[in-house]
């Protein structure tokens, strides 16, 4: 997920390369709400790991 802001992350190098690879991207906390939303579902919560991956809940909304 990435951070908010022009903060330097991992996300943001992971981002630059799904962009030119495989035409994916990275997505803030507000965008996945809005992805989530749009296919019907509820994110209902957001897990932070020990690395800077995180783990994404939703549900049926």
């Amino acid at each position: 997920m990435l951070p908010p802001g022009n903060t330097e992350s991992f996300a943001k190098w992971l981002d630059l390369t799904m962009m030119v690879i495989p035409r994916g991207r990275e997505r803030t906390e507000a965008e996945y709400r809005e992805l989530f939303e749009a296919a019907g579902l509820e994110l209902t919560r957001i897990i932070p790991t020990a690395s800077e991956i995180h783990l994404i809940e939703g549900r049926k909304a």
